[in-house]
């Protein structure tokens, strides 16, 4: 699969189902390539219209910059031909762009850029954030309105006449008022992502409101479920919705929400459970419990 423009890119990540792989580790919490390509291969033919190669639950946040090369190189060269690549980018602006240069070297098709971190900054101060990165690399970029990051509309009219190569914006808020001014005012100048944790659970409301992709976590380890849920949203099949809602989605966000990190931890629980272990997560993260474990293993079984 050859590179794409901003524009190519905007037109693949306004459709189907994205999702974000979780990254392999050795026991000894070393990066594991092997395991990470064989995790890509497994997920690449369920249909997901693009990954996210060390995102957030990439446990982006815990990579030095050699195993970041490494992550998404092995993540291009495995699905070349197959999915595109899209590579998480974040930290402090020189760390972002320097993140960004090198996702473009090893061939990535573009960068979502996660908020920066611990430092609060004005609006202008994040604007001129974004723009900097933008303007650093050709290939598209995709904002991740979350955290710190929480830009406005009239803030991303500026950066999308300052930056040709923004094609994506993902609201990882649910503010619903800021969410419908964004959508309003920016028109189809953006791909529009959803990327609230556990996304299902807020499909059917973000499509309402002209925003129609989100990004799963649960693909990681329950893929044709989550390409379940995906086709019945997008094709009105209401009851297919609230079965696995009921059945799968809402205990499992309550589990999810019993331990702080959990977002990362209960999906590389649900991977080792299904047979495609990817090893442990990094501190600060913690594990499941042994109890809460069981709890996943049923909901899995409920469903697969």
């Amino acid at each position: 699969m050859s590179g794409f423009t901003p524009q190519e890119l905007k037109t693949i990540i306004g459709e189907g189902l994205l999702s974000f792989p979780v990254t392999d580790f050795t026991a000894s919490g070393d990066f594991n390539a092997q395991g990470y390509a064989a995790r890509l291969e497994w997920l690449a033919p369920y249909g997901a219209s693009a990954l996210f190669a060390a995102g957030g639950t990439g446990e982006f946040f815990s990579l030095e910059p050699g195993e970041y090369r490494d992550i998404v190189r092995t993540a291009v060269d495995t699905c070349k031909g197959k999915v595109p690549i899209i590579a998480g980018a974040g930290g402090s602006t020189r760390q972002a762009i320097a993140y960004a240069q090198e996702a473009e070297r090893q061939g990535a098709h573009g960068i979502l850029l996660l908020p920066h971190y611990l430092t609060e900054a004005s609006p202008a101060g994040v604007m001129a954030h974004v723009e900097q990165v933008c303007k650093a690399v050709d290939f598209g970029v995709i904002l991740y309105n979350r955290a710190l990051c929480r830009l406005e509309a009239e803030h991303l009219e500026i950066l999308a006449e300052r930056c040709p190569n923004l094609i994506g914006f993902k609201d990882g808020i649910g503010d619903i008022e800021r969410m419908v001014s964004i959508r309003r005012r920016l028109g189809d100048r953006f791909s529009y992502l959803g990327g609230l944790p556990t996304a299902e659970v807020f499909a059917a409301a973000y499509r309402a409101m002209g925003v129609p992709v989100y990004s799963s976590a649960a693909f990681n380890f329950v893929p044709a479920t989550a390409m379940r849920f995906y086709n019945a949203i997008s094709s009105g099949d209401q009851a297919t919705v609230n079965d696995l809602l009921d059945r799968f989605f809402l205990p499992y966000v309550q589990l999810r929400n019993r331990g702080a990190g959990y977002a990362v931890s209960i999906v590389k629980a649900g991977a080792e459970l299904v047979g495609h272990g990817a090893g442990p997560v990094r501190a600060p993260l913690t594990e499941l419990t042994a109890e809460e474990r069981e709890i996943l293993a049923g909901l899995i079984k409920a469903v697969e």
